[in-house]
């Protein structure tokens, strides 16, 4: 841990940035989407959580789509599915509200995207260390994407949905969006990239 912090410190902190959407997604689709679904929107629990079931069929299938599409080039899938995930950010709020059909739409194309970008992410992070400090920094990458992404995720969408309403949840996502981009356009991809 200490040679990754020591000589591979900015290699870490871009890592963690290339993975931060992936948690913020998952976390806005999961734990907030649950609690502002049975709270603000009105759903009974148990709907929304077949809901959530349903689009996690969605998350499931995309994990291998993503990993199929990554073969043409593991960051430049990120960046289309990074870029994708950004505009949802911009329409989040208003389908979310738009009935039964809108808050399942929304989980699912959610998951949906948030599939296509855990398929190839492992091996992204992976690839952006040295063999003699792979494993530690995937790890320490990883980790550090779910503190900043996903512990705060909920809480963040939460007071962002209170005090400004929702749409500024998808805003918030885009903004993760955007950070995740800078640090995919700070990384090498280790085979070819095709568009």
């Amino acid at each position: 841990m200490l040679t990754v912090f020591r000589e591979h410190g900015r290699t870490l902190f871009v890592g963690t940035l290339v993975a931060i959407t992936t948690f913020v997604l998952f976390y806005l689709m999961t734990v907030f989407a649950l609690s502002w679904g049975t709270t603000a929107l009105g759903y009974s629990r148990q709907q929304f959580l077949v809901m959530l079931l349903i689009a996690i069929v969605f998350f499931a299938i995309f994990i291998p789509a993503g990993a199929v599409l990554a073969k043409r080039g593991r960051r430049v899938t990120l960046l289309w599915v990074t870029a994708a995930i950004g505009i949802f950010g911009l329409v989040l709020g208003k389908l979310f509200v738009a009935g039964l059909v809108g808050a399942e739409a929304t989980l699912i194309v959610g998951l949906s995207l948030m599939g296509l970008t855990y398929g190839p992410l492992g091996t992204v992070l992976s690839e952006l260390f040295p063999t003699s400090v792979r494993y530690t920094g995937s790890s320490l990458t990883f980790t550090f994407a779910g503190i900043f992404g996903a512990s705060l995720a909920p809480y963040i969408a939460t007071w962002l949905a209170k005090n400004y309403g929702l749409p500024w949840v998808g805003y918030y996502l885009t903004g993760a969006a955007l950070l995740t981009f800078a640090g995919l356009l700070a990384v090498r991809e280790t085979k070819d990239d095709v568009l």
